[in-house]
């Protein structure tokens, strides 16, 4: 077998199942930083094994058995093997008698593992932007490039915050477990930024062949439904799950037969999944209920849920969408909001003003794939043929995932034929 297949099926377990890996290599040694080092070992054991060996049934748990044995060298060298040894050695025998590999597949374990890593990685004793840094990075698996992307940092500034935040947890004993209620408030803002940037990555892929990753949307879904668990009363948690809801009703529609996403337009309203705007409804009503106004995460919901109701996208309640960016922006002003109310703006006011906002966004977003990705939309709605297709490329050049991109040299190409 080549190299390439090997690498690829490396890069996809990866990306599925580093959340659960690391969350139980965490558990079973007490040290975050160094389940992570053992993980990237384990991977690094299959680029050179799985060429020649074939990659594995169970490629995830192969990983976690390696780096089990890999924790066991570890302990022997550092002359603690006798504490921890029987645990490990136990569960690989047992393996071996039934399966080669164990299974990741225990969600009494596996998965409150994963929502504990979630709250060690948004420990209030690291900066907010290693929380999210380290966060992508072991929960949603991405790769530094793409962190960097998302965070819209340089990659040498995310390798930073990652190693200095595993450091400071390490020398802070940070223990892997749940925070008592008391400690709970202080960790959810980052708790809830983390889990939605997670769903984002599925919604809309930083990376790869496929525009969505249902598998990791369902993942930040389930997350969020743990903390709602935790904390029923906070309204943003429901109001998460609520934008959460919204936008996974139009899973089905969302991209061609031939795998290139489609916009809002052109999808099919028809086949969107009602139950889950119903439930998204829902759980935005009762986040309204509680009294204190809809948050950060509420007022996006509020916006997602007029796109869910529109029957056609004619019926879209435009001027609505706008003024909720507008409340938006005065709650959480940044670049990628101002983009996003220029889009509401362009539907209320006209392209010409849209793109004079846009533009000025430039310094902040000129290598980030939507701004460039909308400011042609909105050139080739005003007309200008030739600047819009100039723009489509520009936007199909950076960093992003390659069926978009498709559609964006797709696009070009009828503004040039």
């Amino acid at each position: 077998m080549s190299d390439e297949p090997s690498r690829r099926a490396v890069e996809a377990v990866w990306r599925d199942e580093s959340a659960r890996i690391v969350a139980a290599l965490t558990r079973h040694t007490g040290d975050f930083a160094w389940a992570e080092d053992l993980a990237q070992e384990a991977l690094v054991e299959a680029l050179a094994a799985w060429p020649h060996a074939g990659i594995p049934d169970n490629a995830g748990a192969w990983l976690m058995t390696v780096a089990k044995r890999r924790a066991i060298d570890g302990w022997r060298r550092r002359e603690r093997l006798a504490q921890r040894e029987p645990l490990f050695v136990s569960e690989l025998r047992e393996a071996e008698r039934t399966d080669p590999v164990p299974s990741l597949a225990d969600p009494d374990r596996i998965d409150d593992d994963v929502l504990r890593l979630v709250f060690v990685a948004c420990h209030p004793v690291l900066a907010p932007e290693a929380r999210l840094a380290l966060t992508l990075r072991t929960v949603a698996g991405m790769t530094t490039e793409q962190v960097a992307r998302v965070l819209l940092m340089t990659v040498a500034t995310v390798q930073q915050r990652i190693v200095r935040a595993k450091r400071t947890l390490g020398a802070a004993g940070v223990p892997f477990e749940v925070p008592d209620r008391s400690e709970r408030p202080e960790r959810l803002s980052s708790v809830l930024q983390v889990i939605y940037l997670l769903f984002t990555e599925g919604y809309s892929a930083a990376a790869g062949d496929h525009p969505i990753r249902p598998d990791v949307a369902r993942e930040a879904i389930r997350l969020a439904g743990l903390v709602h668990g935790l904390m029923p009363g906070e309204p943003e948690v429901g109001s998460l799950i609520a934008l959460m809801e919204f936008q996974t009703s139009r899973f089905a529609t969302r991209h061609s037969s031939e795998g290139l996403p489609l916009t809002l337009e052109q999808q099919d309203r028809v086949r969107w999944d009602r139950a889950a705007i119903e439930r998204g409804s829902e759980a935005l009503r009762r986040a309204a209920g509680a009294g204190s106004g809809l948050g950060y995460y509420g007022l996006q919901a509020a916006i997602a849920e007029c796109h869910a109701v529109a029957p056609t996208y004619a019926a879209t309640d435009w001027p609505r969408i706008l003024a909720l960016y507008d409340a938006l922006e005065a709650l959480a002003p940044s670049a990628v909001v101002r983009l996003n109310r220029a889009v509401a703006v362009s539907m209320v006011e006209g392209p010409a003003e849209a793109l004079s906002m846009v533009d000025g966004l430039a310094p902040d977003l000129a290598g980030f794939r939507p701004w460039q990705a909308v400011r042609a939309e909105l050139l080739e709605r005003l007309g200008r043929a030739d600047a819009a297709a100039t723009a489509y490329l520009e936007a199909a050049d950076l960093p992003g995932n390659d069926a978009e991109a498709s559609l964006l040299r797709r696009r070009a190409a009828t503004l040039r034929p």
